[in-house]
């Protein structure tokens, strides 16, 4: 286990990181209430709301991630000319989120996901989206502000967040790959199965079990404990390693905790740290911001993942989308001692 020590080495280095965030930008609404009855129009509960907040979700959590671990991010995103865009906008703002390229267009619906909440059980989520893709222009001015950005040794890691709402293609994730690549900059992508953008030579890839056998077009099959000796699961991982070259994939399973692979075909098992699970929505999120980030910190892969694995821990245990503080991390390591 990682001793305070090192940990605030990591920690400490990579608050001085700069990463750019590409992909679908959201905005989470919950609606909160008790639910006491049965509606008499349908067999629905009555919810009595008692409160409504608000935060940015999708690729804009990961980077509200990133900053809540005290380094610095680039947003690269597309939002409608609506109020939830000016929602958005603002949040990002206040999250201290460079916004130079959070580009607006009027044909497109912000992304908005509405979760109504009873006491702590999700009753229902209504979505607001339009997921045809962004307009070619808009796809050029954020690929040219992110090779820029790679050009100019402006940023240290690149993060594509896919949610396939429109904004990420093939095109434009290759070409800054391509760039990144060349200047020795860290990229990683959080897949969408819907989308297999298949470019290769990422440094990360952050799938989850579900979403790693879809990726490969292998038929689902259950976790097999210990995970070390889940056949189905290493060949999954296999053939994604064959096919997108990664260096380093992490699958995320849920209550079973990580699995890390690496070029040389090993599995390192990494058994989950929540106590309680409330809420998974965004923990995809935490996982591929702090793992990014423990790498730029100087951790080891096998550290990143530690790292990763103990703040997915805590974000899970909170309701609703939620990013973790550096505190909340070293609290999770040592709330022991």
């Amino acid at each position: 286990m990682m001793d305070r020590r090192r940990l605030s080495h990591i920690m400490n280095k990579a608050a001085k990181a700069r990463i750019a965030v590409v992909g679908d930008l959201m905005l989470d609404v919950y609606v909160w209430g008790k639910a006491s009855r049965i509606s008499q129009e349908a067999p629905v509960p009555v919810v009595q709301v008692r409160n409504r907040t608000q935060t940015i979700g999708g690729a804009a959590n990961v980077m509200r991630n990133i900053v809540s671990l005290g380094a610095r991010a680039k947003a690269f995103g597309v939002v409608g000319k609506d109020d939830a865009g000016k929602i958005i906008r603002s949040i990002i703002s206040e999250q201290g989120i460079d916004d130079e390229f959070v580009l607006s267009d009027a044909s497109r619906v912000s992304t908005q996901k509405q979760r109504i909440i009873a006491g702590t059980q999700q009753l229902l989520r209504i979505d607001y989206e339009k997921i045809e893709p962004v307009s070619s222009s808009i796809r050029a001015n954020l690929t040219e502000g992110l090779l820029s950005a790679i050009g100019k040794g402006k940023v240290d890691a690149v993060i594509f967040e896919d949610y396939a709402k429109g904004v990420i293609n093939r095109e434009l994730a290759e070409a800054v790959n391509k760039e990144a690549l060349r200047k020795g900059i860290i990229t990683a992508l959080d897949p969408h199965p819907s989308q297999p953008l298949e470019v290769k030579g990422l440094t990360l890839m952050t799938p989850n079990r579900s979403e790693a056998f879809a990726l490969s077009g292998t038929y689902y099959k259950e976790t097999q404990r210990p995970v070390e000796k889940d056949k189905a699961l290493v060949d999954v991982a296999g053939k994604i390693m064959k096919r997108w070259a990664p260096e380093h994939l992490l699958i995320t399973l849920g209550g079973d905790g990580m699995a890390l692979f690496g070029r040389n075909g090993r599995c390192l098992a990494v058994p989950t740290k929540a106590r309680e699970v409330f809420d998974v929505s965004g923990a995809g999120d935490t996982v591929i911001a702090s793992f990014v980030l423990a790498l730029l910190g100087g951790a080891s892969p096998a550290e990143a993942a530690e790292i990763s694995n103990h703040a997915a821990g805590v974000v899970v245990g909170k309701i609703g989308t939620a990013a973790i503080t550096v505190d909340e991390l070293f609290q999770s390591f040592f709330e022991r001692e």
